[in-house]
């Protein structure tokens, strides 16, 4: 029921977006609607099923699990953009991105821009990206994934959902913009990687704090370092560029997928039964 209903509500802004070909179209407002379609299936399907929401996991913050939440992508994208930076893949920072930002913001451009726009989305940016992140984690994390791994265990559980989040991915990638100008099957490979990797991640995370919390500050972290700060202050360095950075290029999957074992390894003890 819960996969039905996602799939039934995310359908009307699939339809909006494809039909337009951007994923900002409506001003970013259908993905807003997008994300909060996990959400939505979640609620309805706690209230016909007449569940319990505080399996969701909202009724707690997480403690130090939230501040890992928030910490871990910012770490993982440092360690793929220095790498990627280092190695002659891509230049920092992008002069191009720097005036469109300093135009955007209103701000002048010198030595404190970086650290300074890097102060303002790593706390105002985080904000907003909660709110839209935890749409989705309310669903993937909160509702489905103690589930999974009730009904399978942790790895094939959290592997199982990995693929169901990739999927819900694919028609934006495939039939709009959600890409970095690189070949389909580049993409698609790259960010399926990704999502699942990150998919075992937070899962430990879920099952270990029992709380949904650190799975949305995890989600908008991510979302706000790679996509706001590190992908677009990365200049390019010919055509191979864009197979490197991002969601879409090979260097943030690799290092997430590392985290991913390690913390894999690391899996005895998490609670394992739905709230």
């Amino acid at each position: 029921m819960f996969l039905a209903l996602v799939v039934l509500l995310s359908s009307i802004f699939y339809t909006l977006i494809i039909k337009a070909g951007h994923i900002a179209a409506g001003g970013g407002h259908y993905v807003e609607a997008l994300m909060w379609c996990p959400a939505a299936a979640a609620f309805l399907t706690i209230a016909l099923q007449r569940l319990d929401i505080g399996s969701l996991g909202l009724s707690r913050f997480g403690g130090k699990y939230a501040a890992f939440g928030y910490l871990l992508p910012l770490g993982y994208a440092l360690i793929a953009y220095l790498a990627v930076w280092s190695l002659g893949f891509g230049t920092f920072p992008n002069p191009a991105a720097i005036d469109r930002l300093t135009k955007q913001l209103g701000w002048q451009s010198g030595i404190a821009f970086v650290p300074l726009y890097f102060i303002l989305i790593a706390t105002t940016g985080m904000v907003g990206g909660t709110a839209r992140a935890l749409g989705e984690e309310i669903g993937w994390r909160g509702f489905m994934t103690p589930r999974m791994v009730e009904q399978f265990g942790f790895t094939k559980g959290a592997i199982i959902a990995g693929v169901i989040w990739a999927a819900w991915h694919m028609p934006l990638l495939l039939f709009a913009d959600y890409n970095n100008a690189t070949q389909w099957w580049f993409a698609f490979s790259c960010f399926t990687i990704l999502v699942v990797a990150s998919s075992v991640i937070l899962t430990w995370l879920r099952l270990r704090s029992n709380s949904v919390w650190p799975c949305a500050l995890f989600h908008a972290s991510h979302n706000v370092f790679i996509q706001s700060f590190f992908t677009p202050l990365t200049g390019p360095r010919g055509s191979i560029t864009p197979y490197i950075i991002d969601e879409f290029g090979i260097a943030v999957p690799l290092v997430v997928l590392i985290i991913a074992i390690l913390l894999w390894r690391n899996r005895d003890g998490v609670r394992t039964a739905s709230p």
